[in-house]
């Protein structure tokens, strides 16, 4: 009989369902092929499946650190890369955006007053989308002009509240999250998943409780396939990373669960390369005050397609929050971490969109 770690992995490749696997008192069961139990290991989690571990086919070389962020208060996120190769990322609680030029090693602000926003990315003109948390919608900036549209802002007549993350298909539609504070927000919405269509129409696909705290989002290469990570820090809340495909009108079906990071950190953001690997931002060096254990280890997490964790590559503080891929190859990955803007070259590019055919 195989290891108990092979069979979970010949599971995971098969996308079973980790929510089939649940046993009783926080144990996951590991089910052979063969239907039987194999073992039973505490609390679950990923923290058994960091061994063997192929992370130099993965990663190029050391992590390095990009810059240094000094507000008062500091929690980067949302990094994004114009086609110039300058960085954007935000400090949630100082409500601002700062761009890092790597070409001079400076650091810039570009935005102050952000509306506390989090996840950025840039479309294919080369204008900068946010996710205004605070302010509670999604906009557009034009580059040259400084111009900022609003793309979203209501659903259904309610205020949209704490747009997390977003990503773009090959039809300019945007999809993100929103994740308010309450699971009864005062302003009417509930955590979902939306769809802005280029006419500007906007479409919610999933909600609570189809989705407990939805928040980084990503479109496959081929366009073919939606991943979402669900992030939630109560007890019995979810911790994964779930798979959807996407059909060509924009909608979703078919929902599996790729990996399941419970009782650990979930992933916060993630980024994608040109052959579908995810590249995930979760883990927690100290904990928080909540149910998450450190099951789950701080740093970039790349998962495969169907499942399997393939490379780690620790970051050195709390708390990591998101990445993106930029350079003139796409092979660096940038990653915000605390106060910190990091980065480490990877043997596999990103997906093509990450690069703008705007000029910035």
């Amino acid at each position: 009989m195989p290891a108990d770690h092979e069979v979970y992995q010949r599971l995971t490749r098969r996308r079973v369902l980790r929510s089939a696997l649940q046993g009783v008192s926080g144990w996951t069961l590991l089910i052979g092929l063969n239907g039987c139990i194999n073992e039973a290991i505490p609390g679950g989690g990923i923290a058994h499946r960091y061994l063997g571990l192929r992370s130099s086919s993965y990663f190029d070389g050391d992590l390095h650190t990009e810059t240094k962020v000094n507000d008062a208060r500091n929690f980067t996120e949302g990094p994004a890369a114009d086609r110039a190769g300058n960085v954007y990322f935000t400090n949630i609680p100082a409500s601002k955006i700062y761009q890092w030029h790597p070409k001079t090693q400076q650091l810039t602000l570009f935005r102050d007053h952000s509306g506390q926003s989090n996840g950025l990315r840039f479309d294919a003109a080369g204008r900068l989308l946010a996710c205004e948390g605070e302010a509670g919608r999604v906009t557009r900036t034009d580059m040259r002009s400084g111009e900022v549209a609003i793309l979203a802002a209501a659903f259904e007549g309610h205020p949209l509240e704490a747009p997390n993350d977003l990503d773009i298909d090959s039809q300019g539609r945007i999809y993100f999250t929103s994740r308010p504070t309450s699971d009864v927000p005062s302003k009417g919405h509930v955590n979902a998943v939306y769809r802005i269509d280029p006419d500007g129409t906007l479409h919610q696909l999933l909600r609570a409780p189809q989705v407990h705290m939805p928040n980084g989002i990503v479109i496959s290469p081929d366009g073919s396939a939606l991943y979402l990570i669900e992030a939630h820090p109560d007890a019995n809340h979810n911790r994964h990373v779930r798979a959807y495909d996407l059909h060509a009108d924009g909608s979703i079906s078919n929902e599996q669960i790729l990996i399941d990071f419970y009782p650990g950190r979930s992933g916060d953001g993630m980024c994608i390369d040109a052959e579908g690997n995810l590249y995930v931002a979760a883990g927690l060096h100290q904990t928080r005050g909540t149910s998450e254990t450190l099951d789950t280890r701080p740093g970039i997490h790349v998962i495969s397609p169907q499942g399997e964790l393939l490379a780690y590559v620790p970051t050195p503080i709390d708390t990591i929050t998101n990445c993106s891929f930029g350079g003139d190859d796409l092979r660096t990955l940038y990653i915000t971490s605390g106060p910190l803007l990091l980065s480490i070259r990877t043997r596999i590019p990103g997906k093509a969109s990450y690069r703008v055919d705007g000029t910035e």
